[in-house]
């Protein structure tokens, strides 16, 4: 059959995403890939400079994606389909162009951990992210900010005179346009994927790029590479050489093999093919290799462990079965940030297909010959030759202009365009796919002054260029409060809060006061920015309760707010309000166990250890738990010492006796290292 791009509908039990957090995210997150590296690690050159490039200040301008929760229903997902007579692949375009099924026709063979469930949880930068498939992340370290949003979706043509699917989007973190063309030449196993990042700016950018594959995971499953070592990194921030396949006495290519959740980055020799594979007990399973500009490969395991075991039935539903990931980057390590010179581009081929080889053979205790088996029948399905050649022939289709549009995403890649006039051949970035997050920023291009009125709840921009504009208009609420955004993303932390200081004088409301109160949280002062807060949250309930059309989205903010506040007075010690500011707040959603374990955490600063371990004891769920929080343990474990010390002083041995006397039960165990 000729290769063909359309249109369906997936259905699937899926959470809703929910409304975006209102506040600005002045955070990085918790970065759980933060490490330090010491003098003798013996890091190569590059690499350690490119572990130290460019930092994620922030989140801006991106939002905070929390409001989803964990109650699914069957949901209507638009979906594109591109397939050949061998290959079907089912592609997400409104959830970050999520490869979500790849099927093999002939051996009617599922390549990929298809998840059975839409369920929304934090593990990208900025929240919303669910598991499976093949997802395509930019921007910086981790998941990206796109996981759940939409992307621009076109039918193009492709190299060998068929149809290719084009996905783009303009990446907000490190301001630049990208592109992935999918398309399945005539008679081929393999999906072949062409990548382009584009650096339209005038100055060099850092820039983040893994695709990353989540595969099924048995007792048998095997993941393997073309190396004899990596680089492993646990959650204990650690980063070390260690040999493959064999680590610490135990064989860490089998990922069931591991305890704790890891990532593995192989040392792929210079020179070698790129490629790496997870295969099951019969040898069977997915290959991913790619031209050379696409230089790493990583595994990244769950674990035996209870935790990780924990956070498998989290990202789905019993009786699913696990998955690992095999994953290519640009750099050796996702710790990594590769510098793109102004007006530059990187851009690469990928292919993903099945292959068969001898179980014997990549299941033996001979690591060499292993490899040996996978490169040879990697190269008699797919020559290496032939990569390069697919990348030729695609490099001239990757400025085609889209025939059809398919599906589109956001009007921020417009706005630039608008801004600068930039063209960028193969992504159209048109007028018509401008809207209302747009809107204020046009008015503030077009006129040199933002709209009236204070700050409100939505979008922001802190690019250079968006500063420039602010700091040509006149002062104002409004301005103030978004200049000292983008000076906070700049880096100059003192003029930021001069900034939010005139918005607040200007009676911009609480979103001023709650960036005041994270700037001195920042800079170590628990007592003043418990004082900022209590303001902020005194100004919202104010602004909630006003008889007008605007106190809704205020309600909004209100409960985003004392999530944040409540822990910042129990560390300045004020207690008593921060019991008074959660118990004046509406009733939350009885699904939201934020609060539920805000609460618990007032009850244990109250001396009431008993009716906090209640609250554990009746049940919760945190939806929006992020990546190696270990929020729930240390709670759990605060409360066992105050009941095990009996209002006595909590020495070692209080905490060793609460440790053995109270385990964390098993629902609330999420710690991805040992403790």
């Amino acid at each position: 059959m000729a290769t063909s791009v359309r249109r369906t509908t997936l259905t699937l039990p899926a959470a809703p995403l929910g409304p975006d957090n209102p506040l600005p995210a002045l955070r990085a997150g918790q970065d759980v890939h933060h490490i330090e590296v010491p003098q003798d690690a013996g890091l190569p050159a590059d690499m350690a400079r490119q572990i130290g490039c460019a930092p994620l200040r922030s989140l801006l301008p991106a939002p905070l994606r929390d409001g989803y929760g964990r109650s699914r229903r069957p949901t209507d997902l638009d979906a594109l389909v591109l397939e050949n007579d061998r290959l079907r692949a089912t592609v997400l375009p409104g959830l970050g162009g999520r490869v979500y099924s790849l099927h093999h026709k002939p051996t009617d063979r599922e390549l990929l951990y298809r998840n059975p469930v839409l369920q929304p949880a934090a593990f990208a930068l900025n929240g919303a992210w669910f598991s499976g498939g093949i997802e395509w992340n930019i921007g910086a370290t981790g998941h990206t900010t796109l996981s759940c949003a939409p992307l621009h979706a076109a039918r193009v043509p492709a190299p060998d005179g068929g149809e290719m699917l084009r996905l783009w989007e303009w990446e907000r973190l490190r301001d630049l346009p990208f592109q992935v063309d999918l398309w399945l030449p005539e008679g081929s196993d393999f999906l072949h994927v062409g990548v382009r990042i584009r650096n339209p700016h005038h100055h060099t950018v850092p820039v983040y790029w893994w695709s990353n594959t989540a595969v099924p995971e048995g007792e048998r499953t095997r993941v393997l590479a073309p190396a004899d070592a990596a680089w492993h990194f646990g959650y204990e921030r650690t980063l070390r050489r260690v040999p493959v396949p064999d680590a610490d006495g135990t064989d860490r290519s089998y990922p069931l093999r591991s305890t704790y959740p890891a990532d593995y980055f192989y040392d792929v020799p210079d020179g070698a093919r790129r490629w790496v594979t997870s295969l099951d007990a019969d040898g069977r399973g997915l290959v991913q290799t790619s031209t050379d500009t696409l230089r790493g490969r990583k595994l990244f395991l769950w674990g035996a462990g209870r935790a990780g075991r924990r956070w498998q039935r989290w990202l789905t539903e019993p009786g699913s079965g696990g998955y690992a990931e095999i994953q290519a980057g640009l750099a050796r390590t996702q710790l990594e940030h590769v510098p793109l010179d102004a007006g530059g581009e990187f851009s690469w081929l990928e292919a993903y297909g099945p292959l068969d080889t001898d179980p014997a053979a990549v299941h033996g205790a001979d690591w060499g010959a292993a490899r040996a088996e996978v490169a040879a029948r990697l190269e008699a399905a797919l020559p290496r030759a032939d990569v390069e050649a697919a990348y030729a022939a695609w490099l001239p289709y990757a400025d085609q202009e889209p025939k059809e549009s398919l599906a589109t995403g956001s009007g921020w890649g417009a706005l630039e365009v608008a801004r600068t006039g930039l063209d960028l051949p193969g992504t159209p970035f048109g007028p018509a796919t401008l809207g209302a997050e747009q809107e204020p920023w046009l008015t503030l291009l077009r006129t040199g002054d933002l709209p009236a009125g204070g700050p409100v709840p939505g979008p922001v921009l802190t690019a250079p260029a968006w500063r420039d504009l602010l700091e040509s208009a006149p002062p104002g609420p409004s301005i103030d409060y978004h200049l000292g955004l983008a000076q906070w993303q700049a880096g100059d932390r003192a003029q930021a809060v001069r900034s939010w200081e005139r918005a607040h004088g200007h009676g911009a409301g609480c979103l001023p006061l709650y960036c005041l109160a994270v700037a001195e949280s920042t800079a170590g002062e628990p007592a003043r920015a418990a004082d900022r807060y209590a303001q902020a949250c005194a100004e919202a309930a104010r602004a909630a309760s006003a008889p007008d059309p605007a106190a809704r989205a205020w309600r909004v903010v209100l409960p985003a707010l004392a999530r944040e506040a409540v822990p910042a007075l129990l560390a300045a010690g004020r207690t008593e309000e921060a019991a008074q500011l959660l118990a004046g707040l509406p009733p939350a959603d009885p699904a939201d166990g934020r609060f539920r374990l805000l609460t618990a955490q007032v009850l244990l600063a109250q001396g009431q250890p008993a009716a906090a371990r209640g609250i554990f004891e009746a049940g919760f769920e945190i939806a929006g738990l992020r990546e190696g929080d270990e929020v729930l343990g240390d709670t759990w474990y605060a409360i066992a010492e105050q009941l095990v010390a009996g209002g006595g002083p909590v020495t070692e041995e209080v905490r060793a006796a609460a440790r053995s006397a109270h385990p964390l039960p098993e629902r609330y165990e999420y710690r991805m290292r040992p403790v």
